[in-house]
């Protein structure tokens, strides 16, 4: 059997085990409170983010509402007398009809593959329905359309030397060639206005010049407003229409003609 400890030794036994108990409390304790710390800087965190999102989400708020404003301010302030949202006196028209009676307006994109398809299609028409109708073509380039707004940009250069048509035609084309990449096509678009003999110094200030972009944006504008949401977006005397074949095209253009 072994031996009890003495009066001394059961005394130290018990300090010793209430020492540990105490060391013990005084961990848990501690652990608590690093528990606790580290949930106030969580809820800080937490605080600081709430209030970061909260501040940006107004940011963006103004700024989307100042942009509509502006947006509304240029539709509804700026529009000439004789202008509407479908045709602005600056809109290029690929023909004209003298009586006026009839106008075709196609929001477009160059890079849109659906745009090319249908580029055939109104090339046709516009012969059988010359002096008829008048043809109105605006910019609507896509955002997710890595060179669709350089092309606007590139054929309203050319159209400030009185070549809209021939560098419109040319982006269809060749759309094969620089459309769906995402490496600017800067320099193929300038070798196409090259090849229209254009002033090419006058062309490369225009192509940069901040005012192009902003023509080719008030087109766009112009589209949203009337609630294009993608391309091509036609209009028939003002009135939307979705032609799937040359046949309902030319049907919806006599039956506006026969009025």
């Amino acid at each position: 059997m072994a031996a009890r400890p003495n009066g001394c030794g059961w005394e130290e036994l018990r300090v010793s085990r209430e020492q540990e108990r105490t060391e013990i409390r005084r961990a848990k304790v501690e652990a608590a409170r690093e528990e606790g710390r580290r949930q106030e800087a969580r809820r800080r965190n937490l605080k600081v983010s709430l209030t970061v999102i909260g501040v940006f989400v107004l940011v963006v708020g103004a700024f989307v509402f100042i942009n509509r404003l502006d947006a509304a301010g240029e539709r509804a302030g700026q529009l000439a007398a004789g202008e509407t949202q479908f045709v602005r006196k600056d809109s290029h028209k690929l023909q004209t009809a003298p009586d006026g009676k009839v106008t075709l307006v196609e929001f477009l994109d160059f890079e849109c593959e659906a745009c090319k398809a249908y580029f055939p299609t109104v090339e046709e028409i516009r012969k059988q329905y010359a002096g008829k109708v008048t043809f109105v073509a605006r910019y609507f380039p896509i955002a997710s359309h890595f060179n669709a707004e350089r092309a606007a940009r590139a054929v309203e250069a050319a159209a400030q030397q009185g070549k809209f048509e021939p560098m419109y035609q040319q982006m269809y084309q060749t759309q094969s060639q620089w459309a769906e990449k995402k490496v600017a096509a800067d320099p193929f678009f300038r070798q196409l206005a090259q090849r229209l003999g254009l002033d090419m110094a006058a062309w490369d200030k225009a192509y940069d010049d901040p005012a192009t972009l902003a023509r080719v944006k008030k087109d766009a504008a112009d589209g949203q407003a009337l609630g294009v949401q993608g391309t091509p977006t036609f209009f028939l005397n003002e009135k939307k229409i979705e032609p799937r074949s040359s046949d309902e095209f030319k049907a919806a253009i006599d039956a506006a003609l026969a009025k």
